[in-house]
């Protein structure tokens, strides 16, 4: 049996982000399936009732810290326990801690685009991500073009790395039902025909030029019912200029989790032309609701959309209208897209997710 110390502090946040999703599907798939070792469960916050269930080998613990939990209170509770292998599920692991560790690195975006986050945050991110690729017994990479993202920029090993696909929500599926596409659509002021994007409105989704290449389309086709939906909140260094002015362009803000199948499901299609992006979660879960995608030909995209996406170059404004165009006006192609979604969509489930990373934790545990 191997003791597994698990950092779960971000599971309890209220508006979970992928990073935050990503530890929470992990443990509860673990919870259900893994009983031949003993994981403790560490929150620096108090997790709501029933977050997870109980298991006899599954251990919970509180350890409040107001600042540095990671570095101070985390690491001092390691070296109380001494478990057999320490698990961070996102980029951080405490600068001061004994034994084997396994960190999730989900994407080095802060490279790229370092004017995407401030410079403390960035300085932080980088320090902390570089030591601990270096500290961790094994890596794991959503991607692999966070593979060679870590290879290239920090002198990672190859054979310190295990590339292992998130999942998606598996409860997301095609609302059919017209009732509840209507109700969904008036509760965020949404046309009947929309385009959808789902995200932090940040540089990086490259929200900018999306807007301008939805506006190019509109203008060329003369087509004004369709209606460009920008879902999530503005986030760091978000520019009013990105959409001000430019007609059918929707801002509902942050997307309550009962209503993204629905939204989902109701879209012409997800456009995601983003610039990078570590593991590109709504391309996946639009895939499950049977939304044909348009997204990126760089980074982790073409690895998630496959032959199942329109690809285009994100910084070819243009490129991207004319595929709006084509997604728009030709409901044969968004079938064959719908089609083959379907099935690259299955590519991707926690359950495996799950399974995998216990066995990267095992074998770093034996190292």
């Amino acid at each position: 049996m191997v003791h597994i110390a698990v950092d779960a502090s971000r599971t309890t946040r209220l508006r979970r982000t992928g990073t935050e999703n990503y530890a929470l599907q992990l443990i509860r798939q673990w919870i259900e399936t893994v009983n031949q070792h003993r994981l403790t469960l560490y929150f620096r916050d108090v997790p709501p009732p029933h977050l997870f269930s109980e298991q006899p080998n599954f251990a919970q613990q509180v350890i409040p810290f107001p600042r540095l939990w990671t570095h101070l209170r985390f690491a001092a509770e390691l070296w109380r326990t001494r478990p057999d292998v320490t698990f961070v599920p996102a980029h951080t692991l405490p600068f001061v801690f004994p034994g084997k560790a396994v960190v999730t690195v989900h994407d080095l975006g802060y490279l790229y685009f370092p004017d995407a986050h401030p410079s403390k945050e960035r300085r932080y991110l980088d320090a902390t991500t570089r030591f601990s690729a270096r500290r961790a017994t094994l890596i794991l990479a959503d991607s692999l073009a966070t593979k060679t993202d870590l290879m290239s920029y920090y002198a990672v090993s190859e054979q310190k790395i295990r590339v292992v696909y998130p999942g998606v929500d598996e409860s997301l599926a095609p609302v059919h039902d017209p009732a509840e596409l209507t109700r969904v659509r008036a509760k965020y002021g949404l046309p009947e025909q929309y385009l959808f994007f789902l995200g932090t409105l940040q540089p990086r989704k490259n929200i900018a030029r999306l807007v301008e290449a939805f506006a190019k389309c509109r203008s060329s086709s003369g087509n004004r019912e369709v209606a460009l939906v920008l879902g999530g909140q503005k986030g760091w260094l978000y520019q009013e200029a990105w959409t001000s002015g430019v007609e059918g362009v929707i801002l509902p803000g942050y997307i309550a989790d009962e209503d993204v199948a629905t939204l989902y499901s109701g879209a012409r299609a997800l456009v995601f032309p983003s610039l990078y992006e570590g593991f590109g979660f709504p391309v996946i879960e639009a895939m499950r609701c049977d939304t044909p995608v348009l997204c990126s030909n760089t980074s982790s995209l073409p690895e998630l959309g496959g032959e199942a996406a329109l690809l285009v170059n994100p910084l070819d404004t243009d490129e991207i209208a004319q595929g709006i165009g084509r997604l728009v006006e030709n409901p044969e192609l968004r079938r064959q897209l719908t089609e083959k979604g379907q099935i690259q969509a299955q590519k991707f489930s926690w359950a495996n997710a799950a399974k995998q990373t216990m066995h990267v934790l095992e074998e770093a545990a034996g190292k």
